[in-house]
């Protein structure tokens, strides 16, 4: 029996090498992959470094939909990465890439592996400008002017 589609939201995000080329690579794979269709990308946009070192991030949002468990697609996300030459010497190391499931439909998940919705995502302009691209119903009004203080320059 086939799984009922679910719509997701994905942050990326890359500061090592060519950071926008990496953030572009992943959508184009994650639209590839079985199990999922990239319906929306936010702009790509350059942001300080949060909780975190080294050159500024390039930072984006996709909405998907797919019908992968939420493990599944946590695991094809976390794969992606490894292909991207993602390693992770220590928490908020500079990175090749990123992904994080923000959102999943509407479920809530608190396990070892996956907490959706993502914990820190209403705290970090770098997912909530993009989001709000592409999503502007799941950003509060308040939400960003909050966070004024925190670098978001949207590339051309």
């Amino acid at each position: 029996m086939a799984r009922e589609p679910v719509v997701a939201y994905v942050a990326l995000g890359a500061n090592l090498g060519d950071a926008a080329q990496a953030v572009v690579q992943a959508m184009d794979a994650l639209h590839a992959a079985d199990g999922v269709e990239v319906t929306l990308r936010s702009p790509l946009y350059r942001t300080a470094p949060l909780e975190s070192s080294g050159d500024d991030y390039v930072n984006a949002v996709l909405e998907l939909i797919t019908r992968l468990p939420a493990p599944l697609l946590l695991s094809l996300l976390q794969k992606t990465e490894q292909l991207a030459g993602r390693e992770r010497p220590y928490r908020n190391a500079p990175r090749t890439l990123d992904l994080d499931l923000l959102l999943y439909g509407g479920a809530q998940i608190d396990s070892a592996q996956l907490t959706v919705p993502h914990p820190r995502m209403r705290q970090r302009a770098f997912v909530l400008r993009p989001l709000a691209d592409i999503a502007p119903q799941l950003v509060a009004p308040g939400e960003l002017m909050a966070m004024a203080d925190q670098r978001v320059e949207r590339l051309r």
